[in-house]
């Protein structure tokens, strides 16, 4: 049965499934159906909200090396073969993942420390658009070998009000074992180049 993370929670991924090697990260949210409130004081007239999931990999000092090392729609797969991002979605339309990352454990080079799991809003200053127009946004870790479900952090969108990225979740090695952690934190950027350039 998948743990339910709660925010700041951290599990790890090697005692959960002793021998895990593969797994999928699969992103969701959909559109909230309300008027007012938002950043710009009203929501914009585009229905659709299109949320882009990144995985910026860092090094032990928590740093980012180089661009090849943030994956993301216009960048689908790490050099090293290890991360594989399955392609964008525009609206988030639909039930169940908007998003999906495979992550190979055993292939991640060993001057990559952390994978962090981020979301940002596309055009989200022309659109006028923040995370108070997104709801059920979710981020899950499933093992590939058995298609099960080994952990999901549902993250409320009340307290993001004027935030146009998020950090969602990390996983990270410590000790040799592979851990998450349920982030969930809001950032106001401008776009992934935003969130990226904190890391720097």
């Amino acid at each position: 049965m998948a743990i339910n993370l709660q925010k700041g929670q951290r599990i790890s991924l090697s005692k959960e499934a002793p021998g895990l090697t593969k797994i999928m990260c699969g992103l969701g949210w959909d559109v909230a159906k309300r008027a007012g409130g938002g950043i710009f004081g009203a929501f914009s007239k585009t229905n659709d909200c299109d949320l882009d999931a990144s995985v910026i990999c860092l090094d032990s000092n928590g740093k980012i090396r180089d661009a090849a090392n943030v994956i993301y729609f216009g960048n689908l797969s790490h050099k090293s073969g290890a991360i594989t991002h399955l392609g964008d979605n525009l609206t988030g339309a639909g039930d169940g993942d908007d998003e999906q990352v495979i992550v190979d454990l055993s292939r991640i080079p060993n001057d990559i420390s952390k994978l962090v799991f981020t979301v940002n809003i596309y055009d989200c200053i022309e659109r006028k658009q923040d995370f108070t127009q997104v709801k059920n946004a979710f981020v899950r870790l499933v093992n590939t070998a058995n298609n099960k479900e080994l952990a999901k952090y549902n993250l409320s969108g009340s307290e993001y009000q004027g935030m146009t990225g998020m950090v969602m979740a990390e996983i990270y090695n410590h000790n040799n074992e592979w851990k998450m952690a349920a982030v969930g934190s809001g950032v106001n950027v401008v776009g992934l180049e935003g969130l990226v350039q904190s890391y720097a």
